[in-house]
C-alpha cells in the first residue's frame, strides 16, 4: 500500500470546537429575510457550500418562486456571513477539538500534509484560521474554501485543489476526515483511500452510519490507530 502524503479535515466540528453557532447564524440570516426554519431542518445541511445551502432552504419555503434569484441568496448569504465573521471574530471559543493538534504534529512528523477545507467561504474561513495562526505558524499546509473552487461539497474539487498543489497524483495517498455527510461522499467522490466520519460535529453515529464512511470515530485520538500503519 503506498504511503498516506495528505490528510484533508473538515474544518467547524471536526478539527475546530462548534456549538451550535453556525446553525444560529444560519437560522438568524435565513429569519431576517422572512423564513422560519427549524434546527433539524438546518443541521444536515452544515457541509454543504453555504450558499447552495441557503438555496435549498428558500426553495422549501418561498412560495413565490421568481424571489429567488442569485441576488436574494447572495443578499442571504451576506447577512450570514456578517453573523459569522462577528462571531468568529470575537469569541473565546475559537479553540481546537481535543487532540486535533496531537494528530497534527504526528502527520508533521511523519512528513504527511495537512489540508483544511470547508463549506465556509474564505472570508470566514481566513478570520478563523489567522485567529488560530494555524498558517502562520506552519501547523497545517493548505485551506481551501468553498468559493475558491468551482462547486463545494460533496464534489471533490477542493480536495483535487490540494493534491495539485502537493504535486499528488494517486488519491490512494490521501485522507479525508469530516462530521457531515457531504464530508464522507467528498472523499469517496474524490476517490480517497479513506473517508472518514467523526462524531465532534453536526452528526451523531447513528446519523453517519447510512452513508457508509470508511470508519467512524468519537475522538481525534482514535485516527492515530486508523493511519499509523499507513504512514
Amino acid at each position: 500500500m503506498n504511503k498516506i502524503k495528505l490528510v484533508v479535515f473538515d474544518i467547524a466540528g471536526t478539527t475546530v470546537k462548534d456549538n451550535g453557532e453556525i446553525a444560529v447564524a444560519f437560522a438568524d440570516a435565513l429569519s431576517e429575510f422572512g423564513y422560519d426554519v427549524p434546527k433539524s431542518k438546518i443541521n444536515p445541511l452544515m457541509g454543504y457550500k453555504k450558499p447552495q445551502a441557503i438555496r435549498i432552504m428558500v426553495e422549501e419555503y418561498e412560495v413565490n418562486k421568481q424571489k429567488i434569484t442569485d441576488r436574494y441568496i447572495n443578499a442571504i448569504h451576506d447577512r450570514f456571513l456578517q453573523l459569522m465573521i462577528d462571531h468568529y471574530k470575537t469569541t473565546e471559543e475559537i479553540v481546537p477539538l481535543p487532540n486535533v493538534l496531537k494528530v497534527f504534529s504526528f502527520l508533521k512528523n511523519k512528513g504527511v500534509k495537512i489540508g483544511l477545507d470547508t463549506g465556509f467561504s474564505s472570508d470566514i474561513t481566513e478570520v478563523i484560521i489567522n485567529r488560530l495562526g494555524w498558517l502562520k505558524n506552519e501547523v497545517v499546509d493548505y485551506t481551501v474554501s468553498s468559493n475558491e473552487v468551482p462547486a463545494g461539497r460533496p464534489q471533490p474539487f477542493m480536495i483535487q485543489k490540494m493534491m495539485q498543489e502537493s504535486g499528488i497524483t494517486d488519491t490512494n495517498q490521501v485522507i479525508k476526515i469530516g462530521d457531515t455527510e457531504v464530508d464522507i461522499q467528498e472523499g469517496r467522490n474524490a476517490g480517497c483511500l479513506y473517508s472518514i466520519a467523526i462524531t465532534t460535529g453536526a452528526f451523531t453515529r447513528e446519523e453517519l452510519l447510512p452513508y457508509e464512511p470508511s470508519f467512524i470515530i468519537d475522538d481525534m485520538q482514535e485516527l492515530l490507530t486508523i493511519i499509523e500503519p499507513i504512514v
